[in-house]
């Protein structure tokens, strides 16, 4: 397992909430198998193991809105609670230690996230979700061999989608980015001010204008920007949010939202954000350290990488270890 207690303690992204239907589903978070299981009354996370002879408990089915072990059908609620061991005499009590090891669980914003500690902080606010104005797409899975820092930092890099992303969210000939700030509002979210960035075809009309971007640090594995188009009023928003599966490996999620006709289907909008986080994968993949430095003499920054900057300080405040150097 991955002991870093500042992540143990966050609201993680699991997968979407669609993932999870009648079969249970194991996930790996921060090295630590999961297993999320639906019942009547929602989605329920237990460490994947069954205390008698540690079967996977997400080789298992659901019953009677209880989780059977696959090898021999314990039977555990969703409290975690052991209720039902066939191989006990009838009448025998079922010992208070048969329990699974159960995880706080909940859904919002169409996925189901996790919190392997005591789950007392809440889950980020994301107020264009409740908005009628704004149609959602969820995007995900995309597993990469990179760790959540630096995949974090390429969403909030202003300054790359000229290059790696030339002829879809910038183009070279105009890569200069402004001054800009970042600071702290009252909801507590680091936030960037509005970033001038000129793109080709910012809302699939075929016209090439400015618009502006602003980045939100939501927490240490979830990030968000709002793109304004000056000229139509439109909103974008996406969200981007890490799984740390272990040591190596990484999954990514979003939510992107629109409060625009884009003419495009949901497939066709994740097919567009698979091709532009294709482009980043070798990019975060090959990065070194392979640790984000957070030490702001180790790598040389600008003044246009504020938003890098606020984030790599905001790790440093809070003490995140996994992923940084």
């Amino acid at each position: 397992m991955i002991h870093d207690e500042v992540l143990r303690s966050e609201w993680i992204v699991a997968c979407a909430s669609t993932t999870v239907q009648e079969t249970p589903v194991q996930v790996l978070i921060l090295g630590e198998r999961v297993v999320l299981f639906r019942t009547a009354d929602g989605v329920h996370a237990f460490r994947d193991i069954c205390i008698h002879r540690g079967a996977a408990l997400s080789l298992g089915c659901v019953q009677n809105n209880r989780l059977v072990c696959p090898y021999h059908g314990w039977e555990y609620a969703p409290d975690g609670s052991c209720v039902k061991i066939p191989q006990l005499p009838a009448g025998r009590p079922i010992p208070t230690k048969a329990r699974a090891a159960r995880f706080h669980c909940i859904e919002a914003y169409g996925f189901v996230w996790v919190n392997l500690g005591h789950g007392e902080a809440p889950l980020f606010s994301l107020p264009e979700y409740d908005d009628s104005a704004f149609r959602h797409v969820v995007w995900g899975p995309s597993r990469v061999s990179a760790k959540p820092p630096r995949i974090i930092e390429n969403f909030l890099d202003v300054g790359h989608l000229s290059f790696v992303h030339e002829g879809f969210l910038g183009v070279r000939t105009h890569a200069e980015i402004g001054e800009y700030r970042v600071a702290e509002g009252e909801d507590g979210v680091l936030r960037s001010g509005e970033i001038e960035v000129y793109q080709p075809d910012p809302d699939g009309s075929g016209q090439s204008r400015y618009v502006y971007y602003i980045y939100e640090i939501l927490g240490p594995l979830s990030v968000r920007f709002i793109k304004r188009d000056p000229l139509t009023g439109s909103r974008m928003t996406i969200l981007l949010s890490i799984r740390p599966d272990d040591e190596q490996t990484s999954t990514a999620y979003g939510l992107i939202s629109f409060d625009y006709e884009t003419g495009m289907t949901d497939e066709q909008i994740t097919g567009f954000q698979d091709m532009i986080f294709a482009q980043d994968k070798p990019i975060v993949e090959n990065q070194r350290p392979e640790e984000l430095p957070l030490d702001l003499q180790q790598e040389l920054s600008l003044k246009c990488d504020g938003v890098s900057i606020a984030y790599r300080r905001y790790l440093a405040r809070r003490r995140v270890t996994f992923g940084t150097a």
